[in-house]
């Protein structure tokens, strides 16, 4: 896997939809880390058990997205969606922070990170929201949820989305230490 003379591998943040919530779809993070290596990836970390990896890879995200589900596919036995973010893709998330001036705590404010970007009209338009805010920026929804995830209208109506891309969430302290993962050579 290494790329053509002159070209550098570019670093990604791969994002796992789906895994380990509850005791179904269970994924240790030392056997992903060991089937990435294993697979030929280079500069392979994981971070909490929620499916964020940091690797290096020649491929073109497409290629790479393709490659990552059918390895997971094979060794895991279960179909696992996987959500690409560059280095400078990630990068773009976090100088954004459209709601920086309202989410006061890390935990609670969160980015769903789509499988494309949004089009068309607002899912979340009309969802009685209270307190919580968002925005939609391309291929993020940014989500200040003061209460928590647990019982959020807005997250409700999230997981509710028949007709749009697929989604993974992702709390912004994760999203910051991805970001430093993915700054850190080797790492």
């Amino acid at each position: 896997m290494f790329p053509p003379e002159g070209e550098a591998m570019a670093r990604y943040a791969v994002l796992l939809r789906g895994i380990n919530l509850g005791r179904s779809r269970r994924v240790g993070m030392a056997d992903l880390r060991a089937l990435l290596v294993e697979e030929g990836y280079e500069g392979v970390a994981t971070l909490l058990q929620s499916g964020n990896v940091v690797l290096e890879s020649d491929m073109s995200p497409a290629t790479l997205r393709k490659a990552l589900e059918g390895t997971l596919q094979e060794r895991f036995g279960m179909p696992i969606e996987v959500i690409l973010r560059s280095r400078d893709e990630l990068a773009a998330v976090v100088r954004r922070n459209p709601l920086g001036n309202v989410a006061d705590d890390g935990s609670r404010y969160v980015v769903a990170f789509l499988a494309s970007p949004a089009t068309g009209d607002d899912p979340l338009a009309g969802v009685d929201a209270g307190d919580e805010r968002y925005v939609i920026s391309g291929s993020e929804m940014y989500l200040w949820l003061p209460a928590g995830q647990q019982n959020s209208p807005l997250m409700k109506a999230l997981g509710k989305i028949k007709n749009g891309p697929s989604a993974t969430v992702r709390n912004w302290n994760t999203v910051e230490k991805l970001l430093a993962m993915l700054d850190r050579p080797g790492a």
